[in-house]
């Protein structure tokens, strides 16, 4: 039991309040960090290893960490490195330096942890049409809607 608390305690921060404490999953931070990038014009996706990739497939859900890695300092900073794939035509260096202030604001108002480095990978550009696109983000709104509604239902 004790060595849970440890391997916890690596993927997560807690801030102290006082004499309580709230504790911050890392797979929160990611998902803060990854709403905040793929809002940025430019973005056509975010990269995701083969791994990634087949747990969205196989839960059905879009997985909002996607393409993202935190790592939480003790001191309570993170590092966050964030892959993604651009859309063509897009000005890469313009849609990165957005990525980098988006994901800071983001992650620090809502979680306050310093965030000292966000990183940008592009792993790739994307040449898919935007009407392709559209129809894409349309039908995982949807499919997101849909499941919604059902794990509403059963509760």
């Amino acid at each position: 039991m004790g060595e849970e608390k440890k391997q916890n305690k690596k993927d997560e921060v807690i801030i102290n309040e006082g004499e309580n404490n709230i504790e911050i999953s890392n797979d929160v931070v990611a998902v803060i960090a990854g709403m905040a990038a793929s809002e940025v014009l430019g973005v056509s996706e975010m990269a995701g290893g083969f791994a990634g990739g087949i747990s969205e497939v196989l839960s059905g859900k879009k997985n909002l960490a996607k393409g993202i890695k935190v790592e939480i300092l003790d001191n309570k900073e993170a590092k966050i490195d964030v892959n993604i794939i651009v859309e063509y035509g897009a000005r890469i260096p313009d849609v990165a330096f957005e990525i980098q202030k988006r994901v800071k604001k983001s992650v620090e108002n809502m979680t306050g942890l310093n965030v000292l480095e966000v990183n940008v990978h592009v792993q790739g550009v994307s040449t898919v049409h935007d009407e392709e696109k559209e129809e894409n983000k349309k039908e995982e709104k949807e499919e997101t809607v849909k499941e919604t509604k059902k794990e509403t239902k059963k509760k």
